[in-house]
C-alpha cells in the first residue's frame, strides 16, 4: 500500500499538482461550510463528491485498500483521529469536533489535505487541541527546506505538540504524494533531528500532524478503518501537500 520510491517532480508536474491542490482546497472549503448540527457525515461526503465531479476529478480514497474504502472523503468525529467512514445515520451535534480528509486526482496527480473544525461552540480543551495541531502543521512546514532531513520535520512537530501538553501519534505518518497517494519518503510525527531522508527540491509531501489529548495510543474499530484514541479522548488532524523548493516551502493545497 506504500510506494517507497521517492519521486522528484518537474516544474510541469508541480503545476498540475498545484491545480489538484486548489481543487482539493475547494472541496474542503465547501465541506467546512456545512459543519452544522443536524448535517450527516454522509451529507458532507455527497457535497465533496459534487465539487469533485464539477472539476471532472475523483478522490483516490474511494475504493482504496482492503476492505475498499467506500467514500471520497473521511469524516472523523471527536475521539476518531482518522479514516472515519461517512454514514447517513451519523449526525453532527453542537460541540463536536470534525476532522475531514480529502484527496483529489487531477490529470493523474494527487493532492491530499485535511482540517479539523468545531460544530458551533466547542470546549476550551477542544479549542486548544485544534490550535496546537494546526500550528504544529506550520511548524513542520517551515522545516521542509532543501538540505533538511525528514527527521528535522518530525522532531519539530513532536517537540511543539508535546511542549503544549498533547500527544502525537506514533503509528500514522505523513508521506510523499504525487503520481500515487503514498510515495516516499514517510514523515512520521515523531523523530530525531538530522536523521532520515534528505529533502530535495521537487519532493512533494503530505505533512499531517495527528494529535491526541490523553494518550498517543490508538486502536482501529471493527469497520477496519476508523482509528480512535485508545482512551476515548479528543483528537485532531491537519494536513497540507507541500513542495520542497530552492527557497521557501510551497503549500499546494490552498485556494
Amino acid at each position: 500500500m506504500f510506494d517507497r520510491q521517492i519521486n522528484i517532480k518537474t516544474p510541469a508536474e508541480l503545476k498540475i499538482m498545484r491545480e489538484a491542490g486548489r481543487i482539493n482546497a475547494t472541496v474542503l472549503a465547501k465541506v467546512r461550510e456545512l459543519l452544522q448540527p443536524g448535517m450527516t457525515t454522509a451529507d458532507l461526503n455527497a457535497a465533496a463528491e459534487e465539487v469533485l465531479k464539477s472539476y471532472n476529478c475523483v478522490s483516490p480514497f474511494k475504493g482504496y485498500g482492503r476492505p475498499p474504502f467506500p467514500t471520497s472523503i473521511t469524516v472523523s468525529l471527536n475521539d476518531e483521529m482518522v479514516h472515519g467512514i461517512p454514514n447517513p445515520k451519523r449526525k453532527l451535534k453542537e460541540g463536536d469536533i470534525v476532522s475531514v480528509d480529502c484527496g483529489t486526482i487531477h490529470e493523474g496527480y494527487v493532492a491530499d489535505s485535511a482540517f479539523t473544525a468545531g460544530v458551533g461552540e466547542i470546549s476550551p480543551e477542544a479549542a486548544h487541541l485544534l490550535k496546537v495541531t494546526e500550528e504544529a502543521l506550520f511548524v513542520g512546514i517551515q522545516k521542509m527546506r532543501k538540505g533538511n532531513r525528514t527527521g528535522d520535520v518530525s522532531a519539530a512537530i513532536q517537540n511543539f505538540v508535546e511542549s503544549n501538553g498533547l500527544h502525537v501519534t506514533r503509528e500514522y505518518t505523513g508521506h510523499g504524494v504525487g503520481r500515487t497517494m503514498h510515495e516516499g519518503p514517510q514523515v512520521p510525527n515523531i523523530g530525531i533531528a538530522r536523521t532520515g531522508a534528505v529533502l530535495k527540491p521537487g519532493m512533494t509531501i503530505a505533512l499531517e500532524p495527528m494529535v491526541l489529548i490523553g494518550t498517543f495510543q490508538t486502536r482501529v474499530l471493527p469497520d477496519q478503518w476508523t482509528v480512535v484514541s485508545a482512551d476515548g479522548s479528543l483528537t485532531a488532524h491537519f494536513e497540507h501537500t507541500v513542495a520542497v523548493t530552492e527557497g521557501e516551502p510551497l503549500i499546494l493545497t490552498v485556494l
